[in-house]
C-alpha cells in the first residue's frame, strides 16, 4: 500500500504555487498599462462635468465616487456571498472554511458624453490564486481597446489563520447593469468575458447610465484531498507537455491524473473533461489506467467530455490515469494565435479539483490577407518517463455516466500549474 503507479510521466504536485498569471506584474494594488506605469490620473466629477476627458475615453479614475465605491481606483472588492453591504471590502477581508464570497469588479466609463464616446472591447478577467497558503489575492483586470489606457487592473486579498485554497464556482459569473443581469462565461477566469449594455458585444458607452458591475463567486477550503493534473501531446509523439502547437485537423491526447491525497479510502472518484469549442471529442478513445488495469481499459460509453466518468475507489495515495482524443477543429478560430484551453476536474467526496492544458492553433490562411500573425508561444516540456504500475490497493471501476446532480457538473477549483494566459 502507500505505492503509486506511473503512467508516461511524473507531473508537479496540485499543491505548488504557481509563478505564472496574467501580465502585466502587479504592483501594489491598483495599476493599468500606462507608459513607464506610473499609473492614469485621477479625476473628481466636477472635473469630469467640465469637459476633462472628453476627448478619450478612460474608465474607473473617478476619485470621488458614491459610498458604495468611492475612489474607483478600489473597483475589485469582496464581501460574504448574499451579505448586503452598503461597502465592500476593497483591500482584504477575512474568510472561513467553507464559505462562499462574491468578488466584485466595477465598471465605468468615465466619459460624460454617452453613445458618442463608445468603449470597444470591453472584457473583464479575473486571476484566482491556484496554491494553498493563509493568503491569496484575487486580481480583477478591465480591458478595452480604444480606451487610455487600454488595461486596468485591481485586486482584494482574502486572510485566514489557517492554509486554504479557493473553489471557483461554476456558472457564478455574472454582470449586472441598469438593463438586467447578464450571465458570463466560465472563461472570465482564463481569457476573459466580454461585457457591453443591452449586450455583451463589448461596447460600452460614456456615463453612468452604463455603468455595471461584474461578480464571481468562491468558495474557501481548508484542506486538499486530491492531486489533479493534465497534460497533452499530438498524438503518436510520447512527449507529454502542459501545451502544444498543433494545426486544424491534427489529433491531440489528452492525459490527467488523479491521486488519493486523503489518509482514507475514496469511492466514486468522478472524472470530466470541459473540451473548448475549437477542439471535438473522438469516440471510442477513452481509457483508463490504473492497479487492475495496468495497461489500460477502453471505457465505451464515451461520456468523459459530458457527464463524467466514475474511475472507482482508491486508498490514500492510490493514483489512475485517464486518456482520450481530440481532434482540432475551426469552428472559432480567430486569425493569428489561439489559445485551446481544456480543463479536466475530479470530483471527490464533494470537492472539485481542477487543471488544464493548452493546445495553441496559429490560423493564417487566405482569410487573414490582412491580419498579421502573432509568433507562437513555446509549449513547455517537461519530459517523458516510462510507464510503470505497481500497487496502490483498490482500483474498482465502475462503469457509466454519473447521475444527474452530482457534484460533478461543477466547475469548481482549479489548478493551474506554471500557467501563461495569453
Amino acid at each position: 500500500m502507500g505505492k503509486t503507479f506511473k503512467a508516461a510521466m511524473s507531473v508537479t504536485a496540485a499543491i505548488a504555487v504557481v509563478s505564472a498569471s496574467l501580465t502585466p506584474a502587479i504592483v501594489n494594488a491598483w495599476g493599468d498599462n500606462t507608459a513607464g506605469g506610473k499609473g492614469r490620473p485621477s479625476y473628481t466629477l466636477d472635473q469630469i462635468n467640465s469637459g476633462a476627458i472628453d476627448d478619450k475615453i478612460t474608465f474607473n479614475s473617478i476619485s470621488n465616487q458614491d459610498v458604495s465605491i468611492g475612489d474607483e481606483k478600489n473597483f475589485v472588492g469582496a464581501k460574504v456571498a448574499g451579505e448586503t453591504v452598503k461597502t465592500w471590502n476593497a483591500n482584504s477581508i477575512e474568510v472561513k472554511d467553507g464559505e462562499t464570497y462574491t468578488i466584485r469588479l466595477y465598471v465605468h466609463n468615465n466619459n460624460r458624453l454617452g453613445e458618442k464616446m463608445i468603449a470597444k472591447g470591453v472584457k473583464a478577467t479575473f486571476s484566482l490564486p491556484t496554491n494553498v497558503a493563509k493568503s491569496h489575492t484575487i486580481v480583477g483586470y478591465l480591458d478595452s481597446t480604444n480606451a487610455t489606457p487600454t488595461r486596468y487592473w485591481d485586486e482584494v486579498t482574502l486572510t485566514s489563520d489557517q492554509d486554504f485554497y479557493l473553489e471557483y464556482v461554476d456558472g457564478s459569473a455574472q454582470y449586472n447593469n441598469n438593463v438586467g443581469v447578464f450571465s458570463l462565461s466560465n472563461d472570465i477566469i482564463i481569457n476573459g468575458a466580454n461585457l457591453g449594455y443591452t449586450t455583451m458585444n463589448g461596447e460600452i458607452p460614456g456615463c453612468y447610465k452604463y455603468a455595471g458591475v461584474v461578480t464571481i463567486n468562491v468558495k474557501v477550503h481548508s484542506s486538499v484531498g486530491a492531486k489533479l493534473s493534465k497534460m497533452v501531446r499530438i498524438k503518436g509523439t510520447k512527449t507529454w507537455s502542459e501545451s502544444v502547437e498543433a494545426k486544424v485537423g491534427d489529433e491531440v491526447e489528452y492525459q490527467i491524473e488523479y491521486k488519493n491525497l486523503f489518509a482514507d479510502q475514496v469511492k466514486n472518484v468522478m472524472i470530466r473533461d470541459i473540451l473548448p469549442t475549437n477542439v471535438e471529442y473522438v469516440q471510442n478513445s477513452t481509457y483508463l489506467f490504473n492497479e487492475s488495469h495496468q495497461d489500460g481499459v477502453l471505457l465505451k460509453d464515451n461520456t468523459v467530455t459530458t457527464s463524467g466518468i466514475n474511475i472507482g475507489t482508491y486508498n490514500a495515495k492510490g493514483n489512475a490515469y485517464v486518456r482520450f482524443t481530440g481532434k482540432v477543429v475551426d469552428k472559432t478560430m480567430a486569425c493569428g494565435n489561439n489559445q485551446l484551453v481544456n480543463w479536466a476536474s475530479a470530483t471527490v467526496n464533494g470537492n472539485v479539483y481542477k487543471d488544464d492544458a493548452s493546445v495553441f492553433v496559429t490560423k493564417d490562411d487566405e482569410t487573414c490577407k490582412d491580419n498579421p500573425t502573432p509568433p507562437t508561444p513555446t509549449p513547455d516540456n517537461p519530459g517523458n518517463t516510462p510507464t510503470t504500475i505497481v500497487s496502490t490497493g483498490p482500483g474498482t471501476i465502475v462503469m457509466g455516466a454519473v447521475g444527474a446532480g452530482a457534484a460533478v457538473t461543477t466547475f469548481g477549483y482549479y489548478i493551474a500549474s506554471r500557467r501563461k494566459l495569453m
